[in-house]
């Protein structure tokens, strides 16, 4: 949204390598970043889709950004993971402040750490801040993250990208523990990982369980107990939740009709669209794009 309460275009984000980077990843302090965004042409402070993982922290200040209509104020030793496809848009001026963002390409890391750090299951809804042990650990592995990243001339590039990947896997497997993100149930964290990503592609398709547990090889209640162990909610649920996010982002970030909006998310018609965002959201589509506009209507 501008600051004429008008919806702003947001940013398809691929990701590129900056000049003399390693391919896959890259670590920026927030004058990198900025650097980095002039550099690719992107205005750092609108609203973009990323296609790559960032995870930023503050060293110093405060950084004030939104995810997913969700606003977050970031001060002194607080973490966030953006994840890719999440609409995210810095608030608050980054050279009023100090930190590291870590950018990454879904694939730079391993299957295992993908696994056990969940980085392609469901996003954080709020910031961590690691403490004491865990604080000084996870503060350890960026510095040396840093440090190894600036050397790219000092190894083979091979090499030095293996050492970046494992430094990186590191510091995710710790930032996902402090968050709680344990994959303690084999056989579930798998049936929910095929879930989520069955549901990330067809979402507009169907919205029923069903079609995804015969997709999948799972029965409906064993795709129901994964997902309320890894998302905190049943499947069906999960599925409107993913359902009602794109609408939102739709509605606030373009000019289609709430008709149009509907059809693009698999609804049969605009009244069964209207009541699917009632009941989740408690006010209408046009109610919502109205307040989240700033309009009147």
């Amino acid at each position: 949204m501008d600051r004429n309460g008008q919806h702003t275009d947001v940013t398809e984000l691929p990701y590129r390598s900056a000049a003399g980077a390693p391919p896959g990843a890259e670590v920026l302090d927030f004058p990198g970043l900025l650097a980095r965004a002039q550099g690719h042409g992107i205005d750092p402070y609108a609203p973009k889709r990323p296609g790559f993982h960032e995870v930023i922290t503050v060293r110093s200040g405060t950084v004030r950004c939104a995810v997913d209509f969700t606003e977050h104020e970031l001060t002194e030793g607080d973490w966030l993971w953006v994840r890719p496809g999440q609409i995210h848009q810095y608030r608050s001026g980054l050279s009023d402040a100090e930190g590291t963002v870590v950018l990454f390409l879904p694939g730079f890391l391993n299957s295992a750490t993908v696994e056990a750090a969940r980085v392609d299951q469901h996003p954080w809804q709020r910031p961590v801040r690691p403490t004491g042990a865990d604080g000084q650990a996870v503060r350890s592995v960026l510095t040396l993250l840093e440090s190894e990243y600036r050397r790219l001339a000092a190894l083979p590039l091979e090499v030095h990208i293996e050492v970046v990947r494992h430094l990186l896997a590191v510091l995710v497997l710790r930032l996902a523990q402090l968050h709680g993100d344990r994959a303690d149930d084999a056989a579930g964290s798998a049936a929910f990982r095929g879930f989520q990503q069955a549901v990330e592609r067809g979402f507009t398709r169907t919205h029923r369980v069903e079609d995804y547990a015969g997709e999948l090889g799972y029965s409906v209640r064993t795709l129901t107990r994964a997902t309320r162990t890894a998302a905190g909610c049943g499947a069906k649920q999960f599925i409107d939740a993913r359902i009602l996010l794109e609408a939102k982002r739709l509605l606030v970030h373009t000019d289609l009709p709430a008709t149009a909006i509907g059809e693009r998310l698999g609804f049969p018609g605009a009244t069964v669209f209207t009541k699917f965002f009632r009941r989740l959201s408690g006010e209408t589509p046009a109610a919502f794009r109205a307040r989240a506009w700033g309009t009147r209507r």
